[in-house]
């Protein structure tokens, strides 16, 4: 008979298993998920762009990642409408613990408003969402708050309220006739531009495709590459996407190149690549070209190189982890027929792209980046050829970034020229030229076109 083991060699006592937390319904998941981003974007300071990235994967439905994309954007646009609204419906202020119920009330309204989901669904998910975050005694609120919202309507407001004070009152400085246009295209979901690769179909082509695939697209006649959606769908159901036949780029960005317009085969310097999409853009049209792509942040490198990878031209580009302030570092001496410097920059021009820039956008930011442009065209304008073509370019509505910053670098620089650009590439502003948020459909962006002298 087997003997029983000393107490010391005994098991121990099994623990009582701990209840399985049951899975989210789908609809449930993706509206934890919006309030959870949207209440660290709104409440913590931190990046959308960040916070999808770590929630998306999470959802193994694209259909889901696409309607948390959708409740995210549209809740972060319509917020100076929703948050009033809210704040007048709330019998008492919400405490300093309630951020995760205010993202969950914003991602509600932005359901209700701006995507016109079915109410019941909505309403139904986002009440269940206020259980998933552990706020059970709030889901009556919830469901009374946005049931008020679906009968009577968020009240209208100015989309100037979007912005913070300084920065409004910048805009309106710069562009008095123009600010409230601004501030109206800056709250609007902005359209789908596709840049078809020329390197692999034609965009007569790949029209046809869209129509096959039951997609409306329009030719902008301005831009030899581009077609626009005014109806965004996912990427994956473009035609070919995966094999680098089109890529998402906006009419203003794709106009780069364009503005640069380097000769066939000419060496080229992209200063501030990543994602990569200018640089493709430009390898795709020319396949003689020899092309540096840069990038001072290392984490972005492998985005830049999916992009050249995906549009078939990363073994005609050099990509390297590099600040372009510090050519001593990386440069081998020989000068290049044409820079592109893409700036780091406020972003102003793309605020109906990226809303959190209105939440974290700071003066003191404002100023270091003059700075930083101010250091980056006088380390790069050196490396350039007598007779080569500098493109200066932002995604900023802002004069002392686009304007005001090739007028001192002229001032300073004896052998810099301004080249005129044509009206195609928006209005006359200093030297170069400059599109407003939604002016033919694009975004924000400056262009100024320098030539260093033989």
């Amino acid at each position: 008979m087997p003997q029983p083991r000393p107490p010391s060699q005994r098991s121990p006592a099994a623990k009582p298993a701990r209840p399985e937390r049951r899975p989210l319904a789908p609809g449930v998941e993706v509206r934890v998920l919006a309030a959870q981003v949207l209440d660290a974007v709104v409440h913590r300071g931190r990046s959308l762009k960040s916070e999808l990235a770590a929630a998306l994967p999470r959802l193994p439905d694209s259909r889901d990642r696409a309607l948390l994309e959708a409740i995210a954007f549209a809740a972060l646009r319509g917020r100076y409408r929703y948050a009033p609204a809210l704040r007048g419906w709330l019998q008492k202020p919400p405490g300093a613990n309630d951020g995760p119920l205010l993202a969950l009330l914003l991602a509600g309204c932005a359901q209700l408003d701006a995507l016109h989901l079915p109410a019941h669904a909505a309403l139904d998910a986002t009440v269940e969402a206020a259980r998933a975050l552990g706020r059970p005694h709030q889901a009556g609120l919830v469901n009374a708050l946005l049931r008020r919202a679906q009968r009577e309507g968020i009240p209208p407001a100015d989309p100037a309220g979007a912005w913070p004070d300084w920065l409004r009152a910048r805009i309106e400085d710069a562009w008095p006739g123009d600010a409230a246009a601004v501030f109206a295209a800056s709250a609007q979901p902005a359209p789908m531009w596709l840049r078809v690769n020329r390197a692999r179909t034609t965009r007569d082509d790949y029209l046809a495709r869209l129509q096959e695939a039951g997609l409306a697209a329009a030719i902008e006649p301005r831009l030899a590459d581009a077609l626009r959606l005014d109806t965004p769908v996912p990427v994956a159901a473009l035609p070919g996407f995966g094999e680098g036949l089109v890529a998402v780029q906006d009419g203003s960005a794709q106009q780069a190149a364009d503005a640069l317009a380097p000769e066939r085969g000419a060496r080229v310097l992209d200063a501030c690549a990543a994602p990569g999409g200018k640089a493709a853009h430009l390898l795709e049209r020319d396949p003689a070209l020899e092309l540096l792509a840069l990038e001072v942040d290392p984490r972005r490198l492998p985005r830049l190189e999916d992009t050249l990878r995906r549009a078939g031209v990363a073994d005609r580009a050099q990509v390297r982890a590099a600040d372009a302030t510090l050519p001593a570092l990386w440069w081998d001496g020989f000068t290049f027929d044409a820079i592109l410097l893409d700036a780091p920059c406020s972003a102003t021009g793309v605020v109906r792209r990226q809303p959190d820039i209105l939440l974290h956008r700071r003066p003191e930011d404002l100023e270091a980046l003059v700075q930083s442009q101010a250091r980056l065209l006088d380390a790069t304008w050196p490396l350039l050829r007598p007779g080569g073509i500098l493109l200066y370019a932002t995604c900023s509505i802002l004069p002392e970034e686009n304007a005001g910053q090739v007028e001192a670098f002229l001032a300073r620089t004896a052998d810099a020229v301004a080249v005129p650009l044509a009206d195609a590439f928006g209005h006359r502003a200093g030297a170069g030229r400059q599109r407003l948020p939604g002016e033919d459909g694009m975004d924000g962006f400056f262009y100024a076109r320098l030539r260093k002298a033989e």
